[in-house]
């Protein structure tokens, strides 16, 4: 992956989330999760977002994107998506988006969020709390010999996602670096 992005996650082995499960609020008191995960954080306060796997029998898949962003992100990523909707739109509807991950996933609000009205043409995007793309694999990919490559091609493939959220989270609304 450090072939085609600034990754900070410094190995493979760092990259890994704990196999165990936290099980005192839980009835099902299973030591161990049923999936093998992990993820890799962008570098630089410049490169937002982050890669996720997940492999699971009849679950497996990779995403990308933002998760949980705090409200100063999301205030500023719904600023953006309000003034230029079109090129939000062109993003999500793009041959490789589509084709690799279909649509955007994640949270949303009910209905318009607070400043935004319920008829803006962008109130579909706007109403996300959380901006995630994510494509699934059969088992049977999991276990091809070309599984890693299509893994790496689909990362490649949410780089122009990131790029963008990037972009819009580094600088400010007359398109100024915040970090200079």
């Amino acid at each position: 992956m450090k072939t085609h992005d600034n990754i900070e996650t410094v190995s493979g082995k760092k990259s890994l989330f704990r196999i165990y499960r936290d099980t005192r609020f839980s009835k099902d008191k299973t030591p161990y999760k049923i999936n093998w995960s992990g993820g890799f954080s962008r570098a630089t306060k410049k490169l937002r977002g982050g890669y996720y796997f997940h492999i699971q029998p009849g679950n497996s898949f990779v995403a990308g994107g933002f998760f949980s962003p705090n409200p100063e992100d999301l205030k500023r990523i719904r600023e953006d998506i309000a003034g230029n909707y079109k090129n939000w739109n062109k993003l999500f509807a793009g041959k490789t988006v589509v084709k690799t991950f279909g649509k955007l996933i994640g949270e949303q609000v009910g209905t318009a969020p607070k400043g935004y009205s319920k008829d803006h043409p962008a109130i579909d995007l706007l109403r996300y709390k959380q901006f995630l793309l994510k494509r699934t694999f059969t088992d049977k990919e999991v276990v091809s010999p070309g599984f890693l490559k299509e893994v790496n091609q689909t990362f490649k493939n949410l780089r122009p996602f990131l790029d963008n959220m990037s972009e819009v989270l580094t600088t400010d609304l007359n398109g100024v670096s915040l970090f200079e």
